[in-house]
């Protein structure tokens, strides 16, 4: 017997075989990770709203990240940096992707140089400024679910996932495993700071990618995981 031309099967055997028995033990996990939650239902879609360009903008059947900057867009310059180099430059080429931030009526010229300020000369063509009365933009804020309250000028430096079926997506519970273990009482993450770039790029990319994921196996039939509610986390508390 040949016993070195038999090692050398054995061995490119082993090269073969290992890298699919890993992709068969991934298999599974493909198909029952965890989705994004849905920490909140029914968010009001404004129906068509009018952007600073005259164009309608509907939340409906989109995946928005909807943000709040007030009667003082410039403050929140920082955030909408972030926004568009950690968020929107990696997800643009999403289908049904967009952001959508509410000021007031009256800022309109504001944001027009504002969004020519963060674009960097590129057509932000899935990204939408559009203004409303003070009491709409509370009245939606006010809807959504949140730790956090709208400051004086109506302005957050947190921003929320809406889905295609005006659900709030988010995490029920964001402990850590060293929170868990230590008993730590349970807090969900319902929005994401933009000014924490950390969460952005942790915590908000993440859970972005989560929820396409959903939305791609949704299309391919492929999706059989149960979104957990606000509810079922009432249930386990209780």
């Amino acid at each position: 017997m040949d016993y070195k031309k038999t090692s050398r099967y054995v061995v490119l055997g082993i090269l073969f075989f290992l890298p699919v028995a890993f992709l068969l033990f991934l298999y599974p996990a493909t198909h029952n990770y965890t989705p994004l939650e849905i920490v909140n239902s029914n968010v009001p879609d404004p129906g068509q709203m009018e952007g600073i360009f005259n164009n309608k903008v509907v939340l409906k059947d989109h995946i928005t990240i909807l943000g709040f900057i007030g009667n003082n867009p410039k403050r929140h310059l920082v955030q909408l940096s972030n926004l568009k180099e950690l968020v929107y430059d990696k997800f643009k080429g999403f289908k049904k992707f967009q952001i959508v931030v509410l000021a007031p009526k009256g800022t309109e010229n504001i944001l027009k140089r504002l969004k020519s300020e963060i674009s960097s000369y590129e057509d932000l063509k899935f990204w939408h400024f559009i203004t409303g009365k003070p009491e709409a933009i509370s009245n939606l804020y006010k809807s959504l679910k949140s730790t956090n309250s709208l400051d004086n000028e109506l302005g957050s430096d947190n921003v929320f996932i809406i889905d295609k079926e005006l659900n709030q997506r988010g995490r029920l519970d964001d402990r850590n495993d060293n929170e868990i273990e230590k008993n730590i009482a349970v807090y969900g993450l319902y929005s994401y700071n933009c000014i924490e770039v950390a969460e952005i790029k942790n915590k908000m990319n993440d859970d972005l990618r989560i929820l396409f994921t959903e939305y791609r196996q949704k299309r391919k039939g492929n999706f059989n995981s149960d979104i957990r509610r606000a509810e079922d986390l009432k249930e386990q508390i209780n």
